[in-house]
């Protein structure tokens, strides 16, 4: 078996409490961190991703539905990686559930590795979307920090103006653009044009 990394989650949402309790049991048994909730709007109460997590969800429950839950999570952005289990599947079902981010379908019963397996995928796919996530918002930040007069520098520079162009875009001395430029680069802690370009497109 895969081992575990350190501060992931494995979160279970099942109507079933026998299937829970085995899922609780597999995970937590490799070291993951587990959580278990009877429901979709239960989970939804506590639900924060900060770091990577899984969630291992049934397809079918009573109120909201696995893939109920699936839309909402997306609407919130939120970077957790998806297992459905089902009992009660079909393949229009699968393919909705994939297309829109989940890393596995299984039918129950599964076999303990086949899920780990997802498990692990789902993980692996939580972390790189967290990392990004949290890129993004510290360049959003710094983007924050700019001055009107250093975005509007910002955005000449990325159109790929030179500091004469851009004076006499915004009818300021080219000592001046160059003042306002450095201070770009500071703030945005970027040590080239092809760095700041990354970072703005980060941002988008």
């Amino acid at each position: 078996m895969t081992e575990a990394v350190d501060k992931q989650t494995v979160y279970v949402v099942d109507d079933d409490a026998a299937i829970r309790d085995s899922i609780a049991f597999l995970v937590t048994s490799i070291g993951y961190s587990c959580e278990t909730y009877a429901s979709a709007e239960a989970f939804l109460e506590i639900a924060k991703f900060e770091t990577p997590s899984c969630l291992v969800v049934d397809v079918r429950m009573s109120k909201m539905s696995g893939l109920e839950l699936q839309r909402t999570l997306l609407a919130r952005e939120a970077t957790i990686g998806m297992v459905f289990v089902t009992g009660h599947g079909d393949i229009p079902m699968a393919v909705a559930a994939i297309r829109a981010g989940a890393v596995g379908f299984l039918e129950k019963p599964f076999h303990e590795q086949q899920l780990l397996d997802n498990i692990n995928e789902a993980l692996r796919c939580s972390e790189r979307t967290t990392n990004a996530a949290k890129c993004r918002s510290a360049v959003v930040a710094r983007l924050a920090q700019l001055t009107a007069r250093e975005r509007e520098v910002l955005d000449l520079v990325m159109e790929g103006k030179q500091n004469k162009a851009i004076a006499m875009a915004l009818d300021l001395s080219i000592k001046t653009v160059e003042v306002h430029r450095s201070k770009v680069m500071e703030k945005m802690a970027v040590m080239s044009v092809a760095e700041l370009a990354c970072c703005v497109n980060l941002a988008r």
